[in-house]
């Protein structure tokens, strides 16, 4: 990258600060041929409105220390924190390990404050109402911008209040997918199909769903079933929770399940991902959202 800005604002840092140094000795300096008056007072010989005379009174010397002040605080700050382009001061204090630093003192108080919750084993927060409403807050805050305020999800974000579950829905699957996150890893299999073989896929796989559908088209489908997707989603379709595919015999699809749409995750596949929330959330929240999560089926 290009050093300009860093120099850029370097130069015109330090020139201000040079510029301010000389004006402060320059007009310290400046003799002036005072007037003296009949009341003792001195003036510099300038007059306004007939009468209005400019004293001679320099700048008292606690105004002047407060300039001086000034500057020394701006050169010690300037070498202690950034301010100068690239240089990152030689206490190489930033931003973000300041926020480090304050996420992690938070996120320590909160373990130490909600330890007792988060000892506990996931069914019972999952029937306790403090932990449940404390998850239910957390859920709001980082996962609702994907799965929705409801839970419900959207097209390419699963459903988390039905029965339906890609990667389990046992309670430590659950904690699992939110720790560790989750990575869909669906080949595309147009060029091993073509345009037809995906179609006739396609639709054995709405006919896996119970869907009414046209019975050859479906049978020559099952034949590439059997070649590319029996491995993952099972001989009956029902898929695996622990390669993450899909039981396909529920009707229940994450991206969507007409035609079109089947067509499409079959040709080219898909790489879903549910990002880690451990690094970001901690271990309780993460059991606390889990417990929230595990509730939602009791509802």
């Amino acid at each position: 990258m290009s050093t300009f800005w860093h120099w850029y604002i370097t130069i015109i840092t330090i020139g201000t600060i040079a510029v301010t140094v000389w004006f402060l000795i320059w007009s310290s300096r400046i003799k002036v041929d005072a007037a003296q008056e009949d009341d003792g007072s001195e003036t510099t010989g300038h007059v306004w409105d007939g009468d209005l005379k400019e004293l001679n009174n320099p700048l008292p010397r606690w105004w002047m220390g407060l300039f001086w002040i000034t500057i020394v605080f701006s050169v010690v700050y300037l070498i202690l924190y950034p301010g100068l382009g690239r240089f990152q001061g030689v206490l190489g204090w930033s931003q973000e390990s300041q926020y480090e630093q304050e996420m992690e003192v938070a996120r320590a108080s909160f373990e130490q404050r909600y330890a007792a919750l988060g000892a506990l084993e996931l069914e019972q927060l999952a029937s306790n109402p403090e932990a449940v409403e404390i998850g239910r807050n957390l859920y709001a805050h980082n996962c609702s911008t994907c799965h929705g305020s409801d839970a419900r999800g959207a097209v390419g974000y699963p459903n988390l209040t039905d029965d339906h579950w890609i990667w389990g829905d046992q309670p430590q699957q659950v904690l699992t997918s939110i720790v560790n996150g989750r990575q869909a890893a669906m080949p595309g299999w147009g060029a091993v199909l073509g345009d037809e073989g995906v179609l006739e896929t396609a639709i054995f796989v709405q006919q896996l769903a119970g869907e009414s559908v046209d019975p050859a088209m479906a049978a020559a489908g099952e034949e590439h079933y059997n070649q590319v997707c029996l491995a993952c989603h099972g001989p009956q379709g029902k898929g695996n929770p622990i390669l993450g595919a899909p039981n396909l015999t529920s009707g229940v699809y994450t991206y969507g399940g007409d035609l079109d749409t089947l067509q499409y995750t079959i040709r080219n596949g898909r790489a879903g991902v549910m990002p880690a929330q451990l690094d970001l959330i901690g271990e309780t929240r993460s059991r606390l959202v889990t417990a929230y999560i595990l509730s939602l089926h009791d509802e």
